[in-house]
């Protein structure tokens, strides 16, 4: 292939699928762009370790040599205007065209901007990018009072680090419960009463109507039912929105998402997509899903390198999650979409136990608090298709274990 190809985003599907082109042995050209100008690197410590260390720096994915040895053709700061696929080329801002034989799509998605007066205020800032997270850090070493909107994962994360490091924190969320997108109600009342016990105040069925400042600085948010809350920096966490426009102006079918079949080909077969962006029938449930983790991203990255490669496997990852949210590591495998049922072991007043979500007699999900040889075994348990009956999950580990090695 004399163009090679192009891969748009330099997150963690697009950085796989460059490597994994190599790895597959593509020989053609590979040109990897990125808008920021960073070498890619690991997004998820940046509402953890990274706001609370002045000191730390982002952990690369890849070291820059990688891209040398690799004969990765890296570039950072640039901005794709516009796909051109009569011409298979991209134009971009500022910058001359660039052909392509294929192209893959990880643009990822960017934070979701709610319709609240006095969002566009000095200090309300939403966590994407390493600049968000310095400037979090920066401001955070000087606040007094933060005041999170939204209850799930990234919002929690922040609100756990900065209650640690001394800050009051109140996470103001619209739905009645905590995480209620992403996990089951045990999981988020539980980290709910964790959270409240650090001292974190939460605030559900409630939102901000108005962000207040003081010299174009935020100064206080107020709730729907009227309370102010004092606030020097506001995190907004309500949710992603997929960077889809790119495709869409090309033609290409969106649909909550990049829409793409089982091999990442989008409607234009030339054209893949991966990651956070890309739309899809799952496997595991027969449902449309468009999943937002690191593991949904690298693996569907390194199944689109095997399709560019000339291979013909349809996608079949087990999928996983993962968030530190202060002292309860949440370890999710498979999807709780049709769950009817579910089974809880361990000890939920130790901060240790798990969640086995079925669907009829059918295991589809495992949801984990600090019980990590729980989540791994689910992960093989759904990788092999095997199923335990409720009662055999409830004899344990080992029961579990010698099942499974039983059917091979």
């Amino acid at each position: 292939m004399k163009n090679g190809t192009i891969i748009v985003g330099a997150g963690h599907a697009g950085v796989q699928a460059a490597a994994s082109l190599r790895e597959e042995g593509y020989d053609g050209p590979v040109v990897l762009i990125g808008e920021e100008n960073e070498l890619p690197y690991h997004k998820p410590p940046l509402s953890k370790t990274f706001i609370k260390d002045a000191e730390a720096r982002p952990q690369l994915l890849r070291g820059e040599n990688f891209y040398v040895t690799n004969d990765i053709d890296y570039r950072p700061g640039l901005h794709v205007a516009r796909i051109d696929l009569a011409g298979r080329r991209l134009e971009l801002a500022g910058g001359a065209p660039i052909t392509f034989d294929r192209l893959v799509l990880a643009t990822g998605s960017r934070p979701r901007k709610p319709p609240i007066e006095g969002v566009g205020l000095a200090g309300v800032v939403s966590l994407r990018e390493v600049a968000d997270a310095r400037l979090i850090r920066e401001l955070s070493a000087t606040c007094a009072d933060v005041v999170v909107l939204g209850g799930g994962f990234i919002g929690l994360e922040i609100a756990a680090t900065l209650r640690a490091a001394g800050r009051n924190v109140t996470v103001v969320e619209a739905a009645d419960r905590l995480l209620g997108r992403v996990v089951a109600p045990p999981i988020g009342a539980h980290v709910r009463r964790r959270l409240t016990e650090l001292g974190v105040r939460i605030l559900t069925g409630a939102t901000v109507s108005r962000l207040k400042g003081e010299n174009g600085h935020v100064s206080s948010a107020l709730t729907s039912a009227g309370e102010r809350l004092p606030a020097q920096l506001v995190i907004v966490g309500v949710g992603v929105v997929p960077n889809v426009e790119l495709a869409e102006r090309a033609g290409i079918i969106v649909s909550n998402g990049i829409r793409i079949d089982e091999r990442m080909r989008s409607s234009v077969p030339e054209v893949l997509s991966v990651g956070d962006v890309a739309s899809y029938r799952h496997w595991l449930t027969g449902g449309d899903v468009r999943l937002e983790s690191v593991q949904n991203a690298t693996d569907q990255a390194r199944l689109a390198a095997r399709t560019i490669a000339g291979g013909s496997d349809a996608y079949a990852a087990v999928p996983w999650f993962w968030s530190d949210i202060g002292d309860m590591k949440l370890q999710m495998v498979g999807l709780t979409a049709g769950a009817d049922s579910h089974v809880i072991v361990g000890e939920p007043q130790e901060n240790r136990f798990s969640v086995y979500h079925f669907a009829g007699g059918r295991l589809v999900a495992i949801e984990s608090v600090n019980r990590p040889a729980d989540h791994m075994l689910g992960r093989k348990m759904l990788a092999a298709g095997f199923s335990p009956s409720r009662e055999m999950v409830l004899q344990g580990a080992d029961a579990l274990k010698a099942a499974l090695a039983a059917v091979g």
